[in-house]
């Protein structure tokens, strides 16, 4: 096992690697049973998630956005060794990948799973038994990626693989454009938030991801998301077991806003927050037909923003997989 006592740098040190997930207490208490019933019936007029289409799931119905029905729809799962070091640890972050999403990002790297919808739809057994599967593998988290408009498949998962012994924690790794209808149903299972904060302004995200009002909706979610599990909590070997972890892509010229986004984290939500500069942007999908997005970023557009984010004073400031000084 290589040595990742360096992970625990910028984060606060935690429980044994024994620590029990939130939604094994609801199990136990009835209440998690009490969860799924309620995703399911906003299933019937969906506001699951920050679009508020509307749509009733529960008959088959897609999503206005998310093109999702009634069963969720997984492109593929496995150990990724590719996430953050406090997640992929030594056996790997167990990713499991939803098709579709709610948001039409035109940069979008994965639009063939996001965006084409590629993928198979699972029944809740299933998704369950994939959970239960990745457990076994060694994985040291389950990783919910693009989660948004599948909350209610997500509870009833879960339901049935904490009833049948999974122990590992939760990460939710969204977009970020999450209703406080859906986070509340969440309160208590997910043990790590991991959204993005993709923008400053409204019209950037109308430009570059096709959704209105995604600043303030973001702002809501990753202040409910951070009221429930607090700053980032690492435990043995520096692997996360609890709290937020905020992830933000730099764009090129700013278009990312990446100064408001700092000075939001620290003015209000911490000064502690883990706070991911991702520097990986890449025109794909569509970005080369947007003058604006058609370039990778600059070493000094990257420098420019690691520096807007230390001068608003976050502490816990990754880079990549590693924390930054």
């Amino acid at each position: 096992m290589p040595n990742m006592s360096e992970l625990a740098r910028g984060g606060r040190r935690g429980g044994a690697a024994s620590h029990e997930p939130g939604y094994v207490r609801l199990l136990r208490s009835g209440e998690l049973g009490e969860r799924v019933r309620r995703a399911v019936e906003r299933l019937g007029a969906c506001d699951l998630c920050a679009r508020r289409c509307g749509c009733d799931r529960t008959q088959g119905k897609a999503g206005a956005v998310c093109r999702t029905g009634r069963q969720a729809v997984v492109h593929s799962f496995g150990p990724h060794h590719g996430e953050e070091d406090c997640l992929r640890g030594w056996n790997g972050s167990g990713t499991i990948f939803f098709s579709h999403c709610n948001l039409r990002c035109v940069f979008c790297q994965n639009w063939d799973i996001s965006i084409k919808g590629h993928g198979v739809e699972r029944t809740a057994e299933e998704l369950a038994g994939l959970m239960l599967r990745l457990q076994e593998h060694g994985c040291h988290n389950i990783n919910l990626v693009s989660p948004s408009h599948v909350v209610a498949q997500i509870l009833e998962a879960v339901l049935l693989a904490a009833g049948r012994g999974l122990r590992l924690p939760l990460v939710y790794n969204s977009g970020g454009h999450d209703s406080l209808e859906g986070l509340e149903l969440l309160d208590g299972v997910v043990d790590i938030y991991m959204p993005d904060m993709k923008y400053g302004d409204d019209e950037t995200a109308r430009r570059c991801s096709k959704v209105r009002g995604y600043v303030e909706a973001n702002r809501a979610a990753v202040r409910e998301m951070h009221r429930q599990v607090g700053d980032l909590t690492l435990g043995q070997g520096g692997l996360a077991l609890r709290g937020l972890l905020i992830r933000h892509l730099v764009l090129p010229d700013g278009l990312a806003g990446t100064r408001e986004v700092a000075r939001f984290v620290e003015r209000e939500i911490s000064g502690d927050s883990a706070f991911n500069l991702m520097d990986q942007y890449r025109p794909c999908h569509r970005a080369a037909e947007c003058d604006f997005l058609d370039r990778r970023v600059t070493p000094d557009e990257f420098s420019w923003a690691r520096q807007e984010v230390a001068t608003a004073g976050l502490n816990n400031i990754l880079e990549g997989s590693a924390w930054l000084d």
